[in-house]
């Protein structure tokens, strides 16, 4: 497969990126591979992980040490050198592995393309943290403008899942870094998401992780805290049916959405955030059908 120099976004872009039922790297003839030394290699600055398992670095390099590397790294002309698109696991426990070079297929790509690749690829793999995974649909959202039906055509997962990885940006900082650790699971997570305060979803989120409770546990004291706060309801507060319309508005929008009405009256509001003039631009965009022209 190669790539033309000078593709559209728009255009072609699928030889770039690959649907989720190809490889990321398609067999190539030995021509197509070439030999790199990894101090000639750069990360990538659009690579969606954030955190690597040292652990697994290991066991990849005793694996690389043994057998080589069998899937080579995918790689961009760069300053002479080169920078990564995909394979930074591989590249990392290569030079644990003590080796000099590593087998990399070339590939000329624009910056946009790189990010895409990189964020499909990681994506595809399914080893990103919940947290790294919903900012890397949030980014192909904010950059590209994707759809969650075009995520889940290129990453091979359902639209739902998509958009349920997405709500667990709602949670407030503190309850997303537990859950970017590992201690609290993205289920129970997202079940905290039905208290709405950010004051009580983080109480709530340090009892499920200090009692290990599961995601039925977890919903059942949901419904518990949201019982005992009847007594201190705010006005307006959202019946059941108006609650899941604004879920079904924060899904389609990706982002966080209040629904604001009037004490005594039909009258209310609607509040939507966004996150950087970006993610404004493409809320604006997917509300009007118009792209914002500056």
């Amino acid at each position: 497969m190669s790539v033309p120099k000078k593709m559209g976004l728009g255009r072609g872009l699928s030889a770039l990126i690959p649907s989720a039922s190809e490889p990321l790297v398609e067999p190539h003839g030995e021509s197509a591979t070439t030999e790199v030394g990894v101090e000639r290699i750069t990360p990538s600055p659009f690579q969606p992980r954030r955190t690597f398992d040292e652990a697994k670095i290991d066991e990849l390099a005793a694996s690389i040490r043994n057998q080589g590397i069998i899937q080579p790294l995918v790689v961009r002309p760069k300053d002479g050198d080169y920078e990564l698109i995909a394979g930074e696991r591989r590249w990392r426990a290569a030079m644990k592995a003590g080796l000099t070079e590593v087998p990399v297929v070339v590939r000329e790509a624009s910056d946009q393309e790189a990010l895409q690749l990189a964020l499909v690829e990681n994506l595809q793999r399914e080893d990103l943290n919940p947290i790294e995974e919903a900012n890397g649909y949030r980014r192909l959202q904010q950059e590209f403008s994707w759809s969650n039906e075009e995520m889940a055509d290129k990453v091979g997962k359902s639209r739902p899942a998509i958009a349920n990885s997405i709500r667990l940006l709602s949670l407030p900082s503190e309850v997303q870094h537990e859950v970017a650790a590992g201690n609290l699971p993205a289920g129970q997570a997202r079940a905290l998401l039905g208290l709405q305060a950010d004051l009580l979803i983080v109480s709530a989120a340090r009892e499920v992780i200090s009692k290990g409770l599961s995601t039925r546990e977890t919903e059942k004291l949901v419904r518990h805290l949201k019982t005992g706060r009847r007594r201190r309801r705010e006005p307006g507060q959202l019946d059941p049916d108006l609650r899941s319309l604004v879920e079904n508005i924060q899904r389609r929008l990706g982002t966080k959405v209040r629904l604001l009405p009037k004490a005594r009256s039909k009258k209310g509001k609607i509040e939507i955030e966004y996150y950087s003039t970006d993610d404004l631009e493409r809320i604006i965009q997917m509300l009007t059908g118009t792209a914002v022209t500056n």
